[in-house]
């Protein structure tokens, strides 16, 4: 099991995580990781044991905020003709189905930032069977997402061209 303190503790870019693996196992990636991201600099180091040892009632409720965001914006793009969305079981993205548009994902992602300003990224930079869908991050308020999905159902309503399903 690999992990950090990225998402749990808000720890963004400190980079400092933790391993639970067989010790042979363990001998075999020390040697991997000593010369690649040896050194985390102390303060990091201290903030990781504090955020271990302290109380996790701030985790928790970020936990349920996460959540609320998540519902909120996977029923909200689902109510978008044309989008369909799974409910994500981890992370901050939702990755909402767009075919339907029947254009490539890296387009619809480009017309939705230049004429919706809101930013996605095309499914297929997580590999071939990501065409057709977008990436979305719900790590933002609730306001900037409700405000998101106004943009992109009024963008998509007027796209060129739009093929149905």
């Amino acid at each position: 099991i690999l992990n950090g303190f990225s998402k749990t503790y808000a720890m963004t870019g400190w980079r400092i995580g933790w391993g639970i693996m067989p010790r042979p196992l363990a001998e075999q990636v020390t040697k991997l990781l000593v010369n690649s991201v040896s050194c985390t600099a102390a303060f990091v180091q201290h903030a990781a044991l504090a955020a271990l040892t302290g109380p996790q009632d701030d985790v928790e409720r970020m936990r349920a905020e996460f959540q609320r965001r998540r519902d909120r914006i996977v029923a909200g793009l689902n109510a978008i003709p044309g989008i369909t969305c799974r409910l994500p079981l981890g992370a901050f993205y939702a990755f909402p189905n767009v075919r339907a548009f029947g254009r490539p994902a890296a387009e619809i992602a480009e017309y939705l930032l230049e004429e919706a300003g809101v930013a996605t990224l095309a499914g297929d930079a997580f590999g071939a069977y990501g065409e057709g869908y977008l990436r979305l991050s719900y790590a933002t308020s609730v306001e900037a997402i409700d405000e998101g999905l106004e943009r992109i159902a009024a963008a998509l309503a007027a796209l060129p061209g739009r093929t149905r399903s």
